[in-house]
């Protein structure tokens, strides 16, 4: 099989392109990144030694698509994914990356009869109804309450069934808009395809900034002795989310490709869940255990556009689909980061001082 990963010298692209060539040495692998996320460039020799071909190109280029030849499946992993995307600056290369550029990927899934994976998000669902969860607190996060108001809502997190009205950041409703396009070409050319909502993905090799990429960033920033601030809701560092290992995601995307039929038509949350959530006042103390050093973390209550307290994936619709279930908990994802950053350190030193 040949599949192409889109955004593949990424964070998930580079680690889903490795891991899908060391588990099919028979499949071969292209990777399509136009380098703009700062970082990438380090997974080139990586990608290299996994002997998958990497191709240098742009996501919104029908005509670096087409250069990559034909596919039996396609995984687009390109997306632009800070929530803070557009917000105080043009919108364009959100817009054009995440839309067009999923436009162009369903057109060559179309052209070659190929299956398409898409990488979507949590953010689909929108801020203000998000806020609107039931919330309890204790001494280190906010809790989702047992009653909650909302459908699709419960004390498990949010599911499928969630309302979708309202304003979710130009991230959100750039990969909102490209789903629907994703069930249209299904409808329209009968391409096959699969979405899947992840949340927050973290593990090696990724290169964690504020607005994305949070459990890196705390890593790195202890690693080093950055300051760190606990942003928006009372500044008290409670606020919530659920981690997926990204080689839990690499293996829950290697199963949709060996079984496209099955998935077909599938829209599905696919995070870590409750049990794998943690607040940012407990990823402070983690890091603290497992770096071995600390850092100054100051407080700001100052709440951020398009920011929200808690969200935790509930994946029992996806749990009905599959055998796969996340097997790293957040421990394991925070001391997995923390070990590739101190075996990366002159590396990751550098490009944090750029």
């Amino acid at each position: 099989m040949r599949v192409l990963v889109t955004g593949g010298a990424g964070f998930v692209g580079a680690n889903l392109a490795i891991g899908l060539a060391a588990a099919h040495p028979d499949w071969e692998l292209v990777a399509l990144d136009n380098l703009h996320r700062r970082g990438s460039e380090l997974n080139l020799p990586r990608l290299e030694a996994a002997g998958v071909a990497f191709v240098r190109g742009d996501v919104r280029s029908p005509e670096d698509l087409a250069a990559t030849g034909p596919v039996d499946a396609l995984v687009e992993c390109s997306a632009e994914p800070s929530v803070l995307a557009g917000v105080g600056e043009s919108p364009d290369y959100v817009f054009h990356t995440n839309l067009v550029g999923a436009y162009t990927c369903l057109e060559h899934c179309r052209r070659h009869g190929a299956q398409l994976v898409f990488c979507s998000t949590s953010r689909v669902y929108p801020v203000r109804r998000l806020n609107e969860l039931a919330l309890e607190e204790n001494e280190t996060r906010f809790v989702l309450a047992a009653a909650q108001p909302l459908s699709g809502a419960s004390a498990a997190g949010v599911a499928e069934t969630f309302p979708l009205d309202g304003a979710r950041t130009l991230y959100g409703a750039t990969k909102l808009a490209a789903e629907l396009l994703v069930e249209e070409y299904r409808a329209a050319y009968g391409v096959r395809a699969v979405v899947d909502r992840f949340g927050v993905i973290a593990g090696p090799w990724q290169m964690g900034k504020v607005d994305q990429g949070v459990i890196a960033h705390w890593v790195i920033a202890h690693r080093f002795g950055r300051p760190l601030q606990y942003l928006g809701f009372g500044g008290g560092g409670k606020q919530v989310r659920d981690v997926l290992h990204v080689d839990d995601a690499v293996a829950l995307i290697d199963l949709q490709l060996q079984d496209p039929g099955h998935w077909d038509g599938v829209v599905a949350n696919a995070g870590g869940g409750l049990s794998r959530s943690v607040s940012l006042r407990e990823l402070t103390a983690l890091c603290r255990e497992l770096t071995g050093r600390e850092t100054t973390v100051t407080g700001d209550g100052a709440d951020r556009p398009g920011d929200v307290p808690l969200y935790v994936s509930d994946c029992a619709h996806l749990e009905t689909l599959t055998g796969w279930r996340p097997q790293r908990d957040v421990r394991a994802i925070v001391a997995d980061v923390a070990a590739w950053v101190d075996a990366n350190a002159a590396d990751l030193e550098r490009l944090h001082a750029a």
